[in-house]
């Protein structure tokens, strides 16, 4: 299943880089958007992307997480997540890219069988390799996946080790698809 998903997802590119000779390029200069699949995991996801030049943009995401984790530990927070995005062709905004990013989280914790509490900030980045479609009334489709890296620290007021922070530590992978508007 595995090696099905990586040939499908290599399939949805190439097409991607050679579907066009001549790509129309994008009046659009903005992209504001939802990553639908982030709401799975109990996270809602806005970002903002500007175009800068014919193959650069940058993208800006806001997130705010409220998930529960193995049934006894709450999350509920912020997570920042700059990025540049550089498009293989000069149609920056509708193209295949490559993206580097930077991502802060800041949550409260808490452990809903012993009421401890703290808080937990977790830095990292990763690249994320990705499709955009803007559409002609302006709808716009962005599917990415790629890797991340990232370290937490939790300052808990009891019994730090009662805290998991695994689930923020270490290469994790980064999926997404995200539907939005360009104008």
């Amino acid at each position: 299943m595995k090696k099905i998903s990586v040939l499908i997802l290599t399939m949805i590119f190439t097409i991607g880089l050679f579907a066009q000779e001549t790509p129309e390029v994008a009046v659009e200069k903005n992209v504001l958007k939802v990553n639908t699949l982030s709401l799975l995991v109990g996270t809602g996801s806005v970002f903002y992307e500007r175009k800068f030049t014919d193959m650069i943009s940058g993208q800006l995401g806001f997130g705010y997480m409220n998930l529960v984790f193995l049934e006894d530990t709450r999350f509920t927070g912020l997570i920042l997540t700059p990025e540049c995005r550089f498009y293989l062709r000069k149609n920056a905004l509708d193209g295949v890219y490559i993206s580097p990013y930077l991502r802060y989280h800041r949550f409260n914790v808490k452990d809903t069988e012993t009421s401890n509490t703290g808080s937990l900030t977790s830095t990292g980045g990763g690249v994320v390799f990705g499709r955009q479609w803007i559409f002609k009334k302006g709808f716009s489709i962005d599917f990415f996946f790629g890797g991340h890296y990232s370290k937490a620290n939790i300052k808990a007021e009891s019994a730090e080790e009662s805290f998991d922070k695994n689930l923020f530590d270490g290469v994790r992978p980064r999926t997404g698809l995200a539907i939005g508007f360009a104008f």
